[in-house]
């Protein structure tokens, strides 16, 4: 079995590798670029680009046929597109395994990865697992991204969520849970809401920022038209910076206060960290500007 990681150098598909390397697991990492760290089972790969596909599945002397494929979505308005055209020739070349990265509020035949995860219930003989984390925790901490930044520069952290809930996850924890279902035996067809273990507000962020950093980290609270001015001066497109504030919107109006799921343990045998102890791991993330 050789699994193929596509968005081979992004987040989540970094830690999979990290962990397929660790267990001796075969994969080939796909991607526009290389990243910083070239590999000899890096495939140039474009979502835009069909000439790139078949070199995606073409594997090195002594291993085996890719069998799995991890379909990470690329950031275009249309995404659902090139991802179907990939999956189908995929499943030409024999690959009959697939899992998706979705989004918790993103149910099948919805918009985006909804319409690829439909795609997938569509085809015969091919198996499939989608997960749908909610909010990744690495966005407060991942360098350029505005929470980031916005807390480094003026201590704050901006919002149209209200006192909305989100049960923030880790990126290492998605990869934990894909990593399992990238090597089951078998795939029931079905979509798992990938869950942290605490419901906060960004209030309860800002207060648990400030714990960790010893110095005071507020939620500068916004409407849904100022969050899309403000993103848009963070030199983020209209239709994104439009499309995150209206997400923050409906957090604000409950929709990701959903009983904790067990899901993370289910898989993988651990409990998903808390923020807390995420926010320790990455104090040096948020290192002062000032």
């Amino acid at each position: 079995m050789t699994v193929l990681l596509t968005g081979g150098t992004g987040r989540t598909a970094r830690h999979i590798a990290g962990i397929f390397r660790q267990t001796n697991v075969p994969f080939i990492a796909a991607s526009r670029s290389s990243g910083p760290r070239t590999a000899e089972n890096h495939r140039k790969f474009d979502w835009l680009d069909e000439e790139t596909f078949p070199n995606t599945l073409s594997v090195d002397q002594g291993m085996t046929p890719v069998s799995v494929v991890w379909l990470c979505p690329p950031p275009l308005y249309d995404l659902a597109t090139p991802v179907i055209k990939f999956i189908d020739f995929a499943v030409s070349q024999n690959v009959k395994k697939f899992v998706l990265l979705s989004a918790s509020v993103i149910q099948k035949g919805g918009p985006a990865m909804g319409k690829i995860h439909e795609h997938l219930d569509s085809i015969k003989d091919v198996t499939y697992t989608v997960l749908r984390p909610t909010w990744f925790m690495e966005n407060f901490s991942t360098k350029g991204e505005i929470q980031c930044e916005a807390i480094k520069r003026d201590s704050t952290v901006y919002s149209a969520t209200g006192n909305g809930k989100i049960p923030f996850i880790s990126v290492t924890d998605i990869a934990r849970v894909a990593a399992c279902a990238l090597t089951a035996e078998t795939l029931k067809n079905s979509d798992h809401i990938l869950q942290g273990p605490d419901l906060l507000t960004y209030d309860e962020v800002a207060q648990a920022l400030t714990g960790v950093l010893g110095r005071e980290i507020t939620h500068t609270k916004m409407t849904e038209g100022e969050l899309a001015e403000k993103l848009m001066e963070e030199n983020v497109t209209p239709e994104e910076a439009y499309m995150h504030a209206a997400m923050d919107s409906m957090i604000k109006s409950g929709s990701e206060e959903r009983v904790i799921s067990d899901e993370v343990k289910a898989w993988t045998g651990v409990k998903p960290r808390g923020f807390v102890n995420f926010a320790l791991s990455e104090k040096a993330a948020w290192r002062s500007r000032k």
